[in-house]
């Protein structure tokens, strides 16, 4: 498949997407149903990426120093860290393990 032509059919899905969310009608939007899954789904969505992007490589499940330093932000999260001192506690801890290890 020509690339442009999958750029172009990105766009047109993009497009899509976001004309689909401006014309639902508000009656929709109102249901609580509705409510409680529009702020539970980017959650969910975004503990799946992190999941995979942490525990997946390629078709196998890796535990690495990359779970180390999602288990240092869980404990920060869990302290009530702020963001920067949650991310800096991932950051430090992943080094740390991959330069005691040699891994990575």
């Amino acid at each position: 498949m020509n690339i442009w032509i999958a750029v172009g059919l990105t766009a047109v899905g993009c497009y899509a997407v976001k004309l689909m969310g401006l014309v639902v009608p508000a009656g929709v939007l109102e249901r609580p149903l509705v409510g409680r899954l529009a702020a539970l789904l980017p959650v969910a969505l975004l503990a799946a990426l992190t999941a995979q992007q942490t525990f997946a490589d390629g078709h196998s499940l890796v535990v690495d120093t990359k779970a180390a330093g999602l288990a240092a932000a869980a404990v920060a999260l869990m302290l009530r860290a702020p963001f920067l001192a949650v991310l800096a506690s991932a950051v430090l801890v992943t080094a740390a393990v991959r330069a005691i290890t040699g891994w990575g």
